[in-house]
């Protein structure tokens, strides 16, 4: 496996059963390992030394989705909070995971099913054709929504000639069987501030590259986002194989909030990337000076909870923008 990698994204919940089931009836994911953690370095790496938590992984395609729900958290410690009702897509805090479909309506259809208020839950007005006059992204059919505890989801269906390979291996020929009209994750999708510190962040501190970069306009993003005025530069940063990371610079409309400044994991805006790297010493190093923060107390060893996470040392940290990261050692 090429480095750096994500090996899942992820994020917190209050009814994991619940969570599980909305992804795996509606979108088709796979339930995968339960992990039960009793405290130990891994609740200290979150920055919840001695709770417990439950973790849920749930593949879809070749890539993993993990939740993360706190049972009990060590006494005098906040509840968690749930995202602010009125969370648009330009607050700092935003993030979502990009689903690619190979049929818009078809990967629609069970979401109706499995949630009869999903018109409800909607971000995007409509699903939205992105205009021909935008190079990188002509063609391409998106749609935002919520889940039922509000994190952000959106659905993406390519034209042939967009995309990566995988995305069009997948279909042609297709294979037998078939899959459902959800593929897989493309990318996690982050809000940010500044473009140039975070690019400074994920390219010359983890050694994502630069796939790509445009600004984005007009009434289709405009209904995309469910924002008026919208203008967003957006930078696309990958890794040799598989899933990335998209960073949304919303430079219209103004007035994006930043992260809380005490985000906890039992809050449901945490969500958190897990990231596979060469090495943590460096990036320990080097993380304020490119404007990250640490969250753990430098690289915890995880001992025997190693199993668990498939790997024997790791490290959490925040972006600038205060987005949560946990790197693991090859």
């Amino acid at each position: 496996m090429s480095l750096p990698h994500i090996e899942s994204i992820g994020f917190s919940c209050s009814d994991l059963e619940a969570s599980s089931r909305f992804f795996r009836q509606g979108l088709g994911f796979v339930e995968g390992e339960s992990l039960l953690i009793e405290g130990g370095p891994y609740a200290a790496l979150l920055g919840l030394p001695g709770a417990v938590l439950r973790l849920q992984r749930l593949r879809i395609g070749a890539e993993t989705l993990e939740l993360t729900q706190v049972l009990e958290a060590a006494a005098g410690t906040r509840p968690g909070r749930p995202l602010p009702e009125d969370s648009r897509s330009n607050d700092h805090w935003f993030q979502h995971i990009c689903l690619v479909v190979t049929d818009m309506e078809q990967a629609l259809a069970p979401l109706a099913a499995v949630r009869p208020s999903c018109a409800a839950d909607a971000i995007s007005s409509a699903p939205q054709r992105l205009p021909d006059w935008n190079p990188g992204a002509a063609g391409i059919i998106a749609y935002k929504f919520r889940d039922p505890e509000d994190h952000p989801l959106e659905l993406l269906q390519f034209p042939p000639d967009e995309g990566d390979s995988r995305w069009h291996a997948a279909t042609d020929p297709a294979p037998d069987p078939a899959p459902g009209p959800v593929l897989g994750i493309d990318h996690s999708a982050i809000g940010i501030a500044d473009t140039e510190a975070s690019r400074r962040f994920y390219s010359d501190l983890l050694r994502l590259r630069l796939g790509g970069e445009g600004v984005n306009s007009g009434p289709e993003q405009e209904g995309l986002d469910g924002l008026a005025g919208v203008q967003v530069r957006i930078s696309s940063l990958r890794c040799p194989e598989g899933a990335g990371l998209e960073c949304l610079d919303y430079r219209q409309p103004t007035g994006g909030r930043p992260m809380p400044a005490d985000l906890g994991p039992q809050d449901r805006a945490h969500w958190q990337v897990r990231l596979r790297v060469a090495a943590l010493e460096p990036i320990a190093a080097g993380a304020e000076a490119a404007g990250g923060r640490l969250i753990s107390a430098g690289i915890v060893e995880l001992g025997e909870q190693a199993p668990l996470i498939g790997a024997r040392r790791a490290l959490q940290l925040a972006d600038p923008d205060g987005h949560r990261l946990q790197l693991i050692e090859a």
